[in-house]
């Protein structure tokens, strides 16, 4: 028998959506009961994000934010777009791009620093935070609606048995629950896949981000630049791009995000920001500077049309566990913030009105046509173009279509589809010859493992495996005669190999305690047999500023 503790509002996750819906919701009514959980080992410690923050969401939340001390500092002094070349680049005039494209007026931050902030601003407002509380289930009431989950069971070992050490963890109720766990959530991808939400959305499309952060030569520093790249390395291998992010203290946040609709089972998303950062105008930035952070997240990218139902019996999906990036802007935080504001707000109102674990459909109609719809409307056909006429199209007829939607509320190109899910795209490995990179110099670029070093990241070893194989025949009997078993390359922090134990005779490993949490595979893999589930509570990555 598990414990019970009930609340009024219950939370999962604490990112800028899980955080705002708290701080919101104590605004609203201070005598409301809010909790909470985060499976990190503390507030910040998964948050891995750009991050250029539109203050939209941080206006809502906290209107004399100015006056406070919470670390968004950094204003944006120069915005710069670049198209590469192996051996130069191309400058896009601003006055080409969108006024939407424009980052003047936001600010450059660490998204781990910020919700740090924000967590100490929902304690003091009464918001009871429990970090190291992984939620490894729902909790369903009669009628099949949610009433709450299982939070902080602990000492499984590695076969499942409930070890000498076994905590069963609680039943946390609440009269709603939000989902605000990031992108491919366990606990939301149960409720989308029960309630169906994403029967009528197209597929969800998403983009693997990896990050690194240097410190550098002062010289080459410029406190407030802003720096966006596409081409190079990936040219028609994938679709994707470059961010940096000059921040405060000669630090820059160094970004490389790679579409994960990607065909070639050969390519290396990790490789390619490697050789991304031999490029010319990279290379001589970083000579000098020292790596001092990485890590990686898979990010949403499928944008408006994409969007499934948020609402079902008893919640709420908030953040990007409903998939709120605006692809082109490279941004998500700000839609994150204003959709926890808005299903606190609607929360709220319920449980004023005698209501508990009912479905609260407004919350549908008030994204899709408030803030984040109109945000994410104006940038919808960037994603399927790029993905289905490549990088110079996007640029052309994407750019197009956005300049019309900004100017007369509309896109010409109306609604396109995006088709096929990422695990789908992958085409088999005959189709195409391997692709050869250098191997890392150990000054610019780095080899996995020594990267995921910098990453923090650590689990329990007598636990068992949070990465499940639907069909262990799999990995060596299909994808890896068909695929080139491409796990071994996906995933940015070495989790998968394929080994040979003896002439013509593999066998495939998985090593979880490498594990950054980033749900590639959950996404990637062609036969999607892995799925993710948490481990338990405060394992993972320790990220100390991302």
């Amino acid at each position: 028998m598990r414990e019970k503790i009930e609340y009024d509002i219950v939370i999962v996750g604490g990112g800028p959506a899980g955080l705002s819906a708290a701080i919101r919701a104590k605004q609203a009514d201070p005598e409301l009961s809010v909790v909470l959980l985060e499976k990190g080992s503390e507030i910040g410690s998964h948050i891995l994000s750009g991050a250029v923050l539109d203050t939209v969401g941080i206006d809502m939340l906290i209107p004399n934010w100015k006056e406070t001390d919470i670390p968004i500092r950094t204003k944006v002094k120069e915005d710069n777009f670049f198209l590469l070349g192996p051996a130069g680049q191309v400058k896009i005039p601003n006055f080409f791009l969108p006024p939407l494209m424009n980052n003047h007026g936001n600010y450059i931050v660490s998204m781990g620093n910020v919700c740090r902030w924000l967590a100490a601003k929902a304690e003091s407002l009464g918001v009871d935070i429990f970090p190291g509380m992984a939620c490894s289930d729902l909790v369903f009431g009669d009628a099949g609606e949610v009433i709450g989950v299982i939070a902080g069971e602990f000492g499984r070992d590695k076969e499942g048995k409930k070890s000498d050490t076994y905590e069963p963890g609680m039943e946390v109720l609440g009269k709603y629950v939000l989902l605000g766990e990031g992108v491919r959530g366990s606990l939301a991808k149960i409720v989308i896949e029960k309630y169906k939400l994403d029967s009528e959305s197209e597929p969800q499309k998403y983009g693997l981000g990896m990050k690194e952060i240097w410190e550098i030569d002062p010289k080459h520093h410029k406190e407030g630049k802003v720096i966006h790249s596409m081409g190079w390395p990936l040219d028609s291998n994938a679709g994707g791009g470059s961010f940096c992010y000059h921040a405060e203290n000669n630090q820059i946040y160094l970004g490389f995000v790679v579409h994960l609709n990607y065909e070639n089972p050969y390519l290396f998303p990790y490789m390619e920001f490697q050789k991304f950062k031999h490029h010319p105008m990279i290379e001589k930035m970083l000579k000098g500077g020292k790596r001092i952070s990485y890590g990686a997240r898979a990010i949403t990218e499928g944008g408006y049309q994409s969007i499934p139902k948020l609402s079902f019996p008893g919640g709420l999906l908030i953040g990007c566990s409903g998939g709120l990036v605006n692809v082109p802007r490279i941004k998500g935080n700000h839609n994150a913030m204003v959709s926890g504001i808005s299903a606190a707000e609607i929360a709220c109102k319920a449980i004023k009105e005698g209501s508990k674990n009912t479905k609260l459909s407004e919350y549908d109609s008030v994204l899709k046509n408030g803030k984040v719809g109109s945000d994410l409307k104006l940038v919808k056909n960037v994603k399927p173009i790029w993905s289905r006429f490549g990088l110079l199209a996007s640029l052309t007829i994407g750019g197009i279509d956005m300049w019309i939607a900004n100017i007369f509320g509309f896109n010409i190109m109306g609604t396109m589809k995006h088709g096929k899910s990422d695990a789908k795209s992958t085409k088999p490995a005959k189709n195409f010859s391997e692709i050869q990179y250098s191997k890392p110099d150990g000054k610019i670029s780095f080899d996995r493992l020594t990267n995921v070093s910098f990453s923090g990241t650590n689990h329990e070893e007598n636990q068992p495996c949070h990465l499940f194989l639907k069909n262990k025949n799999v990995p060596i009997k299909k994808n890896l005669p068909i695929f080139a078993e491409p796990a071994q390359r996906y995933c940015p922090a070495g989790v998968y190999e394929v080994l040979e134990k003896r002439k013509n005779s593999f066998i495939f490993q998985i090593n979880p305690q490498n594990c950054v949490h980033c749900k590639t595979c959950d996404i990637k893999d062609p036969s999607e047999n892995i799925t993710w589930k948490t481990p338990q509570g405060g394992d993972g990555p320790n990220y100390p500023n991302m």
